[in-house]
C-alpha cells in the first residue's frame, strides 16, 4: 500500500494540481499581502492579479528585497502559480534558498523568459534550472498570454510543470553544480527582474 500510495503522489506532480484543491495554502488571492514580503513595487490589480512596474531606476535583478518572498520556510513543497510577462520577459522562481541575502547564491532558479517558438533550448529558457538542466521541451506562450508553472521538491526531486506539461523531473542533487549545496529546507520567491511582470493565484503545499 506505501509503494502504491508513493507512486499516486509521484503521479500527482506531474500534472497541474485541482484550481480548488484544499489541501494548498492560498499566498496571494488578488487581496491579501499578508503572506508575502516585498520592497518591489507589486499592486494588486482590479482582475485580482498582481503586477510589478519597476520604479525610477530600477533594472536587473540584484535588488533581492524587491523579489516576492514567501514568509515561511518550506522542505517538500508544491507551488502553483501563474504568471505574464511582456515581450522580453525575465523572471524566475527561487526555492531551498538558505536566506534571503542572495538567492542566486543559495537556491535554485527555475527560469522564466519570452522564449515563445525557440527550438533550441539550454539552462536559461523557460522552466530550465540555471547552472543545472534545461527543460524537455518548449511550453512558452506568445508575450502577453497567462502561463501556469508548477514546482514540486520531494527531497532531492524536483518536477517543475509548465502549461501541463512536464519540463524537468530530475534529481537534483544529482544534477546541480559542485559548488552548491541544497539544503533541506529554505526559502520560496518570485524574482524582480526590472520589468513589467505579473502574477496570480500564489498557492502552496507543505509535503
Amino acid at each position: 500500500m506505501a509503494a502504491t500510495s508513493t507512486a499516486l503522489l509521484a503521479d500527482d506532480h506531474k500534472k497541474h494540481p485541482a484550481k480548488g484543491d484544499p489541501s494548498f495554502t492560498t499566498i496571494f488571492d488578488g487581496k491579501d499581502l499578508s503572506k508575502i514580503e516585498t520592497k518591489g513595487n507589486w499592486n494588486i490589480q482590479k482582475d485580482g492579479s498582481l503586477h510589478l512596474t519597476p520604479r525610477a531606476g530600477e533594472k536587473g535583478w540584484t535588488r533581492y528585497e524587491s523579489y516576492i518572498w514567501l514568509k515561511e520556510d518550506y522542505a517538500d513543497f508544491t507551488f502553483d502559480f501563474e504568471y505574464k510577462h511582456g515581450k522580453g520577459g525575465n523572471s524566475g522562481l527561487y526555492f531551498r534558498c538558505a536566506d534571503k541575502v542572495d538567492p542566486t547564491k543559495s537556491g535554485f532558479e527555475v527560469q522564466i523568459l519570452d522564449c515563445y517558438g525557440k527550438k533550441k533550448l539550454g539552462q536559461h529558457d523557460l522552466g530550465g534550472v540555471i547552472r543545472t538542466a534545461g527543460p524537455t521541451k518548449n511550453m512558452a506562450k506568445p508575450a502577453g498570454e497567462w502561463n501556469r508553472m508548477t514546482v514540486t521538491m520531494k527531497g532531492n526531486q524536483l518536477t517543475v510543470v509548465l502549461n501541463g506539461e512536464v519540463v524537468q523531473d530530475i534529481d537534483l542533487a544529482e544534477k546541480k553544480p559542485k559548488d552548491k549545496t541544497l539544503v533541506a529546507s529554505g526559502k520560496i520567491c518570485i524574482q524582480d527582474h526590472g520589468q513589467p511582470f505579473t502574477v496570480r493565484n500564489l498557492r502552496v503545499k507543505k509535503l
